[in-house]
């Protein structure tokens, strides 16, 4: 079942589907990297804005904002105030890259030379949540 479809320009549509497991905003994304990979968007090309992507997917606005986000963040998109939301210069070339696929390796890495230290799960569990609690403070 689909949560709704947009037509950013001639040759690419978003097309959202709830029932799939993939969180929205990451399907969102990754369609937009797609997009821009396969030269469907290219450096300057506008997207809408969260308002309208949202109502025109049927989601939430902070779904949208959140997939918006992580695509600034990857510098895929850039934002230029009250101009709107742009396909960034850079954004062919950051749309390979994988920020989760590297976490979750690094982390791998890490927990891997713990347990072979004779660190056990559970103190891994308990050092990793005191630590992200403490950011998040």
């Amino acid at each position: 079942m689909s949560g709704g479809t947009y037509g950013c320009n001639k040759s690419m549509e978003i097309i959202i589907d709830i029932d799939d497991a993939m969180p929205l905003f990451a399907q969102l994304v990754g369609q937009i990297k797609k997009a821009v990979i396969s030269k469907k968007m290219g450096p300057g090309d506008n997207l809408p804005s969260i308002r309208q992507l949202a109502n025109d997917l049927e989601l939430n606005n902070k779904t949208v904002a959140k997939a918006y986000r992580l695509l600034e963040r990857d510098c895929v998109i850039q934002t230029k105030g009250y101009r709107g939301t742009f396909i960034h210069p850079d954004a062919e070339a950051n749309s390979t890259v994988d920020l989760n696929a590297w976490v979750i390796t690094k982390l791998d890495e890490t927990i891997n030379s713990f347990k072979e230290s004779g660190v056990t799960d559970s103190e891994i569990r308990i050092a990793f949540g005191n630590l992200m609690n403490k950011r998040n403070s």
